[in-house]
């Protein structure tokens, strides 16, 4: 039976997840994408000219953020990793693309994009200076990147092991520091053993 371009194309995207998933970005291949989809591999060329505008289309997705401004203030920190952990879970695309951006700067730089233009406008709506959000946003990042990295991906046993409601008290606090603290203007160093007086 004749697939449809629509269908054509949700069969290449599937057979893309599953080979970027176990593969990597850089081991997959055009050749083996089609293979699993059973179609030859021009017609994947034809439909997506490369394989890292396939990437791309494969791992496109809607980080489908809450309106921080509806969520209590001192809230805000807990009901965003809340949010991401669900998101993880969820969502295969997500974790292809935090895979395959610890190795290649291509998809390293579509995860940056997706996050500063997905995160940033959230935060600056919750937030009183809006010339923040970027350095609130790419704080907020280190931490739930982090977190992902090394439960779903690296597969810490302590992090895996962890509940959701554990997860978000141990992180929550510090996400919401990054979104609605304020930087300390002195840090104290402690004195080395060898330092005098």
């Amino acid at each position: 039976m004749k697939r449809s371009a629509a269908e054509t194309t949700e069969t290449i995207l599937a057979a893309a997840r599953e080979r970027f998933a176990a593969d990597g970005y850089e081991r997959a291949t055009i050749r083996a994408i089609a293979a699993d989809a059973s179609i030859d591999p021009a017609m994947v060329m034809r439909y997506f000219g490369n394989k890292e505008r396939l990437f791309a289309a494969a791992a496109e997705f809607d980080l489908e953020l809450p309106d921080l401004s509806a969520v209590p203030r001192d809230r805000m920190g807990a009901a965003l990793v809340a949010h991401f952990l669900e998101r993880w879970e969820r969502d295969e695309a997500l974790l292809i693309l935090l895979r395959a951006g610890v190795t290649n700067e291509a998809v390293a730089q579509r995860m940056r994009a997706i996050f500063a233009g997905q995160l940033g406008p959230v935060i600056t709506a919750a937030h009183d200076d809006p010339h923040e959000a970027a350095t609130r946003a790419g704080l907020a990042a280190t931490q739930i990147l982090g977190m992902a990295l090394c439960r779903f991906v690296l597969c810490f046993p302590p992090l895996v092991t962890m509940t959701r409601d554990e997860v978000i008290a141990w992180l929550g606090p510090t996400v919401q520091r990054y979104l609605t603290g304020t930087a300390e203007s002195e840090v104290t160093v402690a004195a080395s053993p060898n330092s005098r007086p």
